[in-house]
């Protein structure tokens, strides 16, 4: 007998069909003698319209109610699957946040969890009761209903597998697996079957929508295995698993991408101590978050030109900020860039393979793409470049690294 549990995105239960083929997939792992916790999102659009009455009513609204708000579709298919799940004659209940309970911090909209209690769950448990828990929510210190942010519910799923001790997180969802790169533009791309808990937080901080950035986060600081499978099809998953588990490292696993990217270049900035924070502090005061970052010795030898990359829904309210602070920064001219993307090539093998930036670099010169900015960790190199090459680039890097499918 195992514990597993198991999570079903917006697209698994998106009518009342969907929801009852998750509930007999449930029912297979309850009928193989498994204890099983369910985790669930809300209905496909539904967090949307949510989102978009509040705004409707209120636009400058109270963030306690906005949570009291969305916080309603998950709980809707909750109770909607444990009443599916009874109807093919198993045990089951629905659990929302403040019944478990699952406590978090006061930061309503993106809230963290700081613990949850699970003595009643695993009580149940033995009485072969199914829980079928709301994703996306907690509760907080002032007792008010808390969320944690779009796509919470993942988190939801790997915090409460640490806390039961579960030996699988299986997150279901509308793709079977994580690819070498997207496979709607790579049609050579190849699933992997195994990958490392750092390359899919490189690969979804990087772009892939396959997980939230969070959740991996957290399997990878409790050593929660997750699988990622299909809502539609039994064909095997990823699993996501500490580095320990792969034998043969590759050295490139994947090629991701982002296209919510943009740039902007400050030109003839006073080349002095301090004027990198001077420029910087405004931009993190109005909580815009700056990501790769090139600095070069302007034409006349004395001023500098630098270039940053921010999210592309982030550029009209930075280059504001920017314009108000002109005097003070000193800057000669300010050039916006939306039309780029940031392609990154990740693999944990990268540590002890040299190399891997120069093909990046001799594959994109090779087909005319120019790189406009660099960066670099242990196991990712990411370049930005001009959007339109975006298929193109991704394509020849696929090849290049020997990822495509035989």
């Amino acid at each position: 007998m195992a514990r597993i549990v198991q999570k079903f995105g917006g697209t698994s239960v998106r009518d009342i069909e969907r929801i009852k083929s998750v509930a007999r997939r449930v029912k297979r792992e309850v009928d193989a003698g498994h204890e099983v916790a369910v985790v669930v999102s809300a209905m496909a659009g539904t967090t949307n319209q949510l989102v978009d009455w509040v705004g409707e009513t209120s636009r400058l609204h109270d963030a306690r109610e906005y949570d009291v708000v969305v916080a309603s579709g998950e709980q809707v298919t909750a109770g909607l699957l444990a009443l599916a799940l009874q109807d093919l004659g198993v045990n089951a209940r629905s659990w929302l946040g403040w019944q478990i309970p699952i406590k978090t911090d006061g930061v309503h909209g993106k809230a963290r969890i700081d613990s949850i209690k699970t003595a009643e769950i695993e009580r149940r448990f033995k009485e072969g009761q199914v829980a079928v828990v709301a994703g996306f929510q907690g509760f907080g210190p002032d007792n008010r209903i808390t969320t944690l942010g779009r796509g919470g519910s993942d988190t939801s799923a790997v915090a409460l597998a640490a806390a039961l001790g579960a030996e699988r997180c299986d997150i279901f969802t509308d793709v079977d697996g994580v690819y070498t790169t997207d496979p709607r533009i790579v049609a050579k791309a190849r699933k992997l079957d195994k990958i490392t808990y750092e390359e899919m937080l490189e690969m979804a901080s990087q772009g892939a929508k396959v997980l939230q950035t969070r959740s991996v986060e957290l399997a990878m600081n409790h050593g929660v295995r997750v699988q990622v499978l299909s809502s539609f099809s039994d064909a095997p998953g990823t699993l996501v698993v500490d580095e320990d588990e792969i034998v043969e490292k590759q050295v490139v696993s994947g090629i991701a991408y982002s296209r919510d990217e943009a740039k902007i270049t400050l030109l003839r900035v006073a080349d002095r101590p301090g004027v990198a924070a001077t420029i910087f502090g405004p931009l993190a005061d109005n909580a815009i978050n700056v990501d790769m970052i090139v600095q070069n010795v302007s034409e006349d030898g004395r001023t500098t030109d630098l270039t940053f990359t921010l999210a592309k829904s982030d550029l009209a309210r930075a280059v504001k900020v920017l314009e108000e602070h002109r005097a003070e920064l000193g800057f000669a001219a300010l050039k916006p860039d939306p039309n780029v993307v940031k392609i990154s090539v990740i693999g944990v093998g990268m540590r002890s393979h040299a190399g891997v930036a120069k093909k990046m670099f001799r594959t994109l010169a090779d087909k005319g793409i120019n790189i406009q900015v660099i960066s670099t960790s242990e196991i990712k190199v990411s370049v930005l470049i001009a959007e339109e090459y975006t298929e193109l680039a991704l394509r020849a890097l696929h090849t290049a690294y020997d990822l495509d499918a035989a």
